[in-house]
């Protein structure tokens, strides 16, 4: 009888362990332009809500792939009555805009705020937005709510598939840059607003952008930078990206420049053949590297002559 009871004891820890191992760990983020949250007591915890905007943008910055879930309360003023709606509009990447509705918004029964003057949490409301393999810029506002709005955003990454990627040249590569780095010397390509970076492929594929910034030696913090990506001339996403000196790779054949550290997207390629556009945003900034990357087993090999 001890016997089986230890044995049972035994099982039940290693399926703890088990769960707790296999169970994906999410993170909270904090806006870009934060500058003061909302606190919210549950449960005698205290938990941080950002106000959102209707003219100002809320905005977050993050590594896919994962799912971001976005909490979120209306505040219902001291003797306000009814039930509450509120719109919330985001745009992931620079694309088109999507709208979460919420309706039927009571006061929350479990929720407070740390001063009660400020009225009472409305009941919470949220709603998931699945990111695919490399950076992302995801933006918020609110439409003309009566109620004023605080989000939470809970990040919880997933496991990127284990991939084999193969560089792919430019169409008009019209200046080649060497960089040399761990994995050995790499070719990138400048590219400017005026000298854009193109590529012709045939999907349905994924394309693997990898962008640096270039840095000068008395240049000091961050560059900011903004890539917008065109599909046969339409534009699908505006990649808002950063990057700070890399301290592991060098320039192979100059010895004015540093490179910056690289920044990662996936574009996702339709079926047939298209032409893929990256282009600067930013005139007042120097020139960006960039380099393409496309899954081997998409790679189909050339034909010979006579088969």
């Amino acid at each position: 009888m001890k016997k089986n009871q230890i044995l049972l004891v035994t099982f039940l820890l290693m399926a703890a362990v088990t769960f707790s191992q296999a169970k994906p760990k999410h993170r909270y983020l904090k806006p870009l332009n934060a500058v003061k949250g909302v606190t919210v007591i549950i449960d005698g915890k205290s938990k941080d809500y950002y106000p959102l905007h209707q003219t100002t943008l809320t905005e977050i910055n993050l590594t896919g792939p994962g799912k971001l879930k976005v909490l979120t309360r209306c505040r219902f003023s001291p003797g306000q009555t009814g039930k509450a709606k509120y719109e919330i509009y985001y745009v992931v990447d620079g694309g088109k805009p999507a709208l979460f509705k919420a309706a039927n918004v009571s006061r929350s029964i479990e929720a407070a705020y740390l001063k009660g003057a400020d009225g009472v949490p409305g009941q919470l409301r949220e709603f998931e937005i699945e990111l695919g393999p490399g950076q992302h810029n995801i933006s918020f506002r609110v439409g003309k709510n009566k109620s004023p709005v605080a989000a939470r955003y809970a990040f919880t990454p997933a496991k990127s598939k284990k991939q084999e990627w193969i560089a792919m040249s430019p169409a008009n590569p019209f200046e080649i840059v060497e960089l040399v780095a761990k994995e050995g010397v790499l070719s990138y390509f400048r590219f400017s607003p005026e000298l854009p970076l193109r590529v012709t492929l045939n999907g349905p594929t994924e394309l693997q952008v990898l962008t640096r910034a270039e840095f000068s030696y008395n240049m000091r913090g961050a560059i900011h930078y903004r890539v917008q990506v065109k599909l046969d001339g339409k534009i699908i996403n505006t990649y808002q990206l950063s990057s700070r000196k890399s301290e592991t790779t060098t320039y192979k054949n100059n010895s004015q420049l540093i490179p910056g550290k690289g920044n990662e997207f996936v574009i996702l390629v339709p079926k047939g053949k298209h032409t893929i556009e990256l282009i600067p945003l930013d005139k007042d900034k120097n020139t960006i590297l960039g380099r393409f990357m496309i899954p081997a087993g998409n790679v189909k090999p050339s034909k010979q002559p006579g088969k």
